[in-house]
């Protein structure tokens, strides 16, 4: 399959685009070559595709479902009653929602964690995007449970190629206080060993890290190099609360880092991720927007104006985390973060591209694309999607979007009966 996008605004130039399976051929102005499609890039500009870097895709089912309450009111009254009743056709449905939400807005990987792998796995493959996927290691300190979850890990990595190359196996431990010692070695043990990643919470709160300096006489980080769970092939999300040390150590360890500004906002986290620290320790960055129960969408274009914006006015200052800074943490520092070869548009590169409608009011009168598209684009000025050389979206239409629709809002009211009794 080879598509050709023809004069379409590329770096400020305008130019073409010739695909040849999965990968970018060719680059330049009026291409000479033969293709099985022809998509007119006229009045559009090409971007690389957005990367989300921290998901709870199946929660598109829980999306409005409890709001404005405390967060672990939030999580042991509303989220967990309703997850404990979640089955893999839920989760499938969920996350085919997720989808195609992501795709709607521009992006085409997602980094997950969440229970029923398969039912996300599943899904992934068909919508045609690409994610790492984690299935949710909680054991609650029972060694039962441990021993539990290890062999459903192990499971579930053997039948990884089940679903083809574009779903990524991931390990996925909850977090510090969900999770006993001996699963987290074990977690950081077989991840060195079979080289796959580790998608973590990490200081999201206060609360946790006065816990971990109770249990463990040190901070979350602290505690974590010491049992040798810190390495690059760990994905921490949130990370707000982190002191100097932490920030030392997470850099020396080469860990990526995932902000969600929108979530930490929403559920009232009580800090600002230490963003101008992260980056000039060279910590690798991106960002992510958490599940739709505490976001509540799946734009990443949103969550980067938030992102940017939520900075400034922490730090009073204008200047910090520009517009073209930030919209590389959900591009090619997001695909750094997860060793992705996408992230800018160059030949050798997986065609992984977002087509962007220039002639949309929030882009118009169009100085700058890169601050157009923090600051006032949103996911609805993304007009065609490519992924894996695939077109996933065109017209902003998705094939099969309103039974999409229509079978997650079936599914998620009759999941809240279910929880219900």
């Amino acid at each position: 399959m080879s598509i050709l996008i023809t004069g379409v605004r590329l770096n400020g130039e305008t130019t073409d685009i010739f695909i040849e399976g999965n990968r970018i051929k060719q680059i330049g102005d009026q291409l000479n070559v033969k293709a099985d499609e022809v998509i007119s890039g006229e009045g559009m500009a090409a971007v690389p595709s957005f990367v989300n870097g921290h998901t709870h895709a199946a929660m598109t089912l829980l999306r409005g479902y409890a709001d404005d309450m405390p967060l672990q009111e939030w999580l042991e009254t509303k989220i967990w009653p309703v997850e404990a009743h979640m089955t893999e056709e839920d989760v499938y449905w969920g996350t085919k929602l997720a989808c195609l939400e992501m795709i709607k807005t521009g992006t085409t990987f997602f980094n997950d964690m969440y229970w029923h792998w398969r039912g996300t796995a599943r899904a992934v493959e068909e919508m045609g995007i690409r994610a790492a996927v984690s299935a949710v290691f909680i054991d609650l300190f029972e060694a039962s449970k441990t021993k539990e979850q290890m062999a459903l890990n192990e499971e579930l990595y053997a039948a990884r190629d089940e679903f083809g190359p574009r779903v990524t196996f991931t390990l996925g431990p909850h977090a510090l206080y969900t999770v006993s010692e001996e699963a987290l070695r074990w977690c950081a043990e077989f991840a060195r060993d079979k080289g796959v990643l580790v998608h973590f919470h990490l200081s999201e709160t206060e609360k946790e890290v006065q816990d971990c300096l109770r249990d463990h006489g040190v901070r979350p980080v602290k505690y974590l190099e010491q049992i040798g769970f810190l390495g690059p092939y760990l994905v921490a999300s949130h990370c707000v609360w982190l002191d100097e040390e932490e920030m030392d150590i997470l850099e020396a360890h080469e860990v990526r880092v995932v902000h969600t500004p929108i979530s930490n906002l929403k559920l009232s986290v009580g800090g600002v991720f230490p963003y101008p620290q992260l980056r000039n320790n060279g910590v690798i960055i991106c960002l992510g927007t958490d599940g739709c129960s505490s976001n509540n969408n799946l734009d990443m274009l949103e969550t980067a104006k938030v992102a940017s914006l939520l900075q400034k006015f922490y730090i009073n200052s204008p200047v910090v985390m520009p517009a073209s800074e930030t919209l590389a943490l959900i591009t090619s520092q997001g695909a750094r973060a997860f060793g992705l070869e996408s992230g800018v548009l160059k030949t050798g590169q997986w065609a992984d591209i977002a087509l962007v409608n220039l002639d949309s009011p929030q882009l118009t009168p169009h100085f700058h694309l890169d601050s157009d598209l923090i600051y006032a684009a949103n996911g609805s000025c993304v007009d065609t999607l490519l992924c894996d050389g695939k077109i996933l979206m065109r017209g902003s239409r998705v094939e099969g979007e309103e039974e999409i629709m229509a079978k997650a809002r079936e599914r998620a009211f009759d999941l809240v009966k279910r929880a219900a009794g």
